[in-house]
Order: C-alpha cells, then sequence, then structure tokens
C-alpha cells in the first residue's frame, strides 16, 4: 500500500492498485479486519505533525502554511482510498469494503474514524450531481429486476408475479438512483402507487384482485416502499433527493396529481412500548392513539425522534398526517408495530418550511387529528403506568 502512494507513474499505479482489490477480495474475514486494522491504525494521521502544521499556519498565514496543514490533518489512508477507485469497477468494490468495515468493526474507535474516512469520501463521490434516476419497469433488464427483488427492505416481493403487479400496471411506479461508476448496481428505490384518496392499508396496495386506475384519474401518490440498496453507503442521504424528485417527475408528468404521501411502516414501536412497559392494546383505536402518541413525543438522545422512518421523513420535510390500525397484516408488520401503519404528507408548497422547523427547534409537525389523537395515546400510556 505504501507503494501505490509513493507510485508516480500511471500504468504502475493502476496495476498495484487492482493487485490490492483483487487481494483484498480473496481474504476471509480475519484476513480483511487486519487489511482495515492495518488502514486504521497504520495510515492515521502523525497528531503531532498536525500540530506543528496548524502553528505554523497560525503563526504565518499562507497558501504554502496552509497546504501543509491540510496534508498533515488528512490521514495517508485518504489518499490511498481515492488511488484505489482509479480502477475501472473500483467504486463498488470499495463500497462493498465499507460494509466490511461496518459489519467488522465492532467498537473499535480507530476502526470507527476510518469509516468517517470512507464516508467523507463517499458524500462527495455519490453527490447528487452525480447520481441518474432511472424509472424501473416490467421491461427492464432482468438483472435489474433480480436486484430490486433481493433489495426490497419494506414489503418482502415473494414472486416474479409479486414484482410484476407492482411494475406493470400503468397506476404503479418505480424510481431508483444509479452511479455512473456502479450502472448495474440501484443505490435506492422507491415503488410508488397512484391512487384516488389516501390508502391506509398496505394490503389494498398490493392485493392481486384490484382495479388498475387510469393515472390521469388518480389524485394521490403513495410511495410505499422505499429501499436502500447498498449496506456500504450507510448514512449517505439519497432518500431525501430521490422522493423529491419523483414528486416533481410526477406532478409534471400528471398534473392531476395534488397529494404526496408514504405508507409507512412504524419499525420500533413494539420496542418501545415493550421498553417503557406498555402493553400493546387489543383495540385498534387504542393502538392508534398510542403509535400517534409515540410518533410525536417518543425521543432519543439529542430529540430526535425515536423511529427511525420518522427521522427520515420528518427530516426531508413532511408532517404527520394520518395513522392506521390493521394496516399491514404481515408476520413482520405485527411484530413491529401491531400492524399500525403512518402516512407521511409531503406538502410541497410546505416542505421546505417544515424541514427548517424540524432541523432548527425539533418542531413535528401533525394533522390536527393526529395531534388529538396522540393526546388520547398520551392519555392511555399515563394511566397504564
Amino acid at each position: 500500500m505504501a507503494d501505490l502512494l509513493g507510485s508516480a507513474g500511471e500504468m504502475s499505479e493502476l496495476a498495484l492498485a487492482q493487485d490490492i482489490l483483487d487481494h483484498y477480495a480473496s481474504l476471509d474475514d480475519a484476513g480483511k479486519l487486519d487489511f482495515l486494522g492495518h488502514l486504521a491504525h497504520d495510515m492515521n494521521i502523525d497528531p503531532e505533525a498536525v500540530r506543528s502544521a496548524l502553528e505554523a499556519y497560525e503563526q504565518a498565514p499562507s497558501k504554502r502554511s496552509y497546504r501543509a496543514f491540510m496534508q498533515a490533518a488528512e490521514p495517508p489512508r485518504q489518499e490511498l482510498i481515492r488511488r484505489l477507485n482509479r480502477v475501472p469497477g473500483a467504486t463498488g468494490a470499495l463500497v462493498g469494503m465499507r460494509a466490511d468495515l461496518l459489519r467488522l468493526s465492532g467498537d473499535d474507535p480507530e476502526l470507527a474514524a476510518l469509516d468517517l474516512d470512507f464516508r467523507h469520501l463517499f458524500a462527495s463521490w455519490f453527490n447528487r450531481g452525480f447520481l441518474v434516476l432511472r424509472p424501473i419497469s416490467w421491461e427492464s433488464p432482468a438483472h435489474i429486476l433480480e436486484k430490486i427483488t433481493a433489495y426490497e427492505a419494506v414489503h418482502a416481493i415473494q414472486s416474479w408475479d409479486d414484482l410484476r403487479r407492482r411494475l406493470r400496471p400503468r397506476d404503479r411506479r418505480c424510481f431508483a438512483f444509479f452511479h455512473p461508476a456502479m450502472p448495474d448496481e440501484p443505490l435506492i428505490f422507491v415503488e410508488v402507487a397512484l391512487t384516488k384518496g389516501i390508502p391506509g392499508s398496505v394490503q389494498a396496495l398490493l392485493t392481486e384482485n384490484r382495479t388498475t386506475l387510469a393515472p390521469e384519474t388518480c389524485d394521490t401518490a403513495v410511495f410505499y416502499s422505499i429501499s436502500n440498496c447498498q449496506a456500504g453507503l450507510a448514512s449517505v442521504s439519497f432518500g431525501n433527493s430521490l422522493i423529491k424528485q419523483v414528486a416533481a417527475d410526477l406532478s409534471a408528468e400528471l398534473p392531476g396529481l395534488t397529494r404526496f404521501v408514504t405508507l409507512s411502516p412504524i419499525p420500533l414501536l413494539t420496542t418501545w412500548a415493550k421498553a417503557e412497559g406498555i402493553a400493546m392494546p387489543d383495540d385498534p383505536e387504542a393502538r392508534r392513539a398510542l403509535a400517534a402518541h409515540y410518533l410525536l413525543h417518543a425521543k432519543e438522545r439529542g430529540n430526535a425522534p425515536f423511529d427511525p422512518v420518522a427521522r427520515f421523513h420528518l427530516g426531508n420535510g413532511a408532517l404527520v398526517h394520518a395513522v392506521h390500525a390493521d394496516a399491514d397484516a404481515s408476520p413482520n408488520g405485527q411484530a413491529q408495530s401491531g400492524g399500525v401503519m403512518v402516512n407521511y404528507l409531503y406538502d410541497l408548497a410546505q416542505v421546505a418550511a417544515h424541514h427548517e422547523d424540524f432541523q432548527t427547534k425539533q418542531k413535528i409537525t401533525a394533522s390536527s387529528e393526529v395531534t388529538s389523537l396522540a393526546k388520547a395515546g398520551a392519555q392511555a400510556v399515563t394511566a397504564e403506568r
């Protein structure tokens, strides 16, 4: 690896980089952990060099002293990763390397610091300006459809017939972000149902026995499944841009669409209730009220919503619009939330304001119905305690 950093010739550099990537791919988990440990421990910054360079810059600010500080403050492993990425096809391999790092790192603080270097580089390489939005249809290449099936993380796709029901009808859409360096690997995708009115059950959207609607007669676009595809791109956010781009494109195509909502799971509701010593109610209305209270008032450190899906959509500028009991009959839906689901509404005229309120004031915007429901849930929680 030191040879790669010291290489001056392009051809020798590419050959060395390819050798390193090939060697890494051949390693078992123990070998990969040793490799990553070398990057973390032996290719880190030199704190004394950083202090000296900063002191020199403070005493005599100049282009030269600032460059010296920048070079000292950047660990050599960042430049190594950049040079590895010059090999054709290396971007996907490096995303896989970070997935290994996340899987194997445990609580090693130096490996955690190495992960920050990967995240820093990936934030630039996977900038929205480089991403390509592509529609996924039943006519898309089979290898892409196979990956959509495999990566679906919200509502499992059970068969080719199930996939066809989600992609082929005129009132169903799917869109994915791709990167030019990984053209056959979706990064994130969203499945969309065009409906009349806002649905309160995922079964109604996915059932075999439904009538296909003419898209021009629909008034609502429902984002009912959003799946991140690459474990190595965790914490590199695409979802915000994806939803807004899809909403803008659908608005341009179908002017009759007046509402953009999700039908989202509440993945940690039962986990939170159990930790709080609260029993999940048998009564559907009581479950709705408990879920509303949870979405608006259950917090983690830093006063952020406890629920990860809520953090995502509220951070994007959506509001909590409606809560539905018996909305997901699947075993996963029952285990996560007793079957309760939620609509987050993207009011395109208010998204920026809601995003600002959430980011600066931790304000959760909700409909009056959900706010009232949450009050009933709070009373029930207080009574149970």
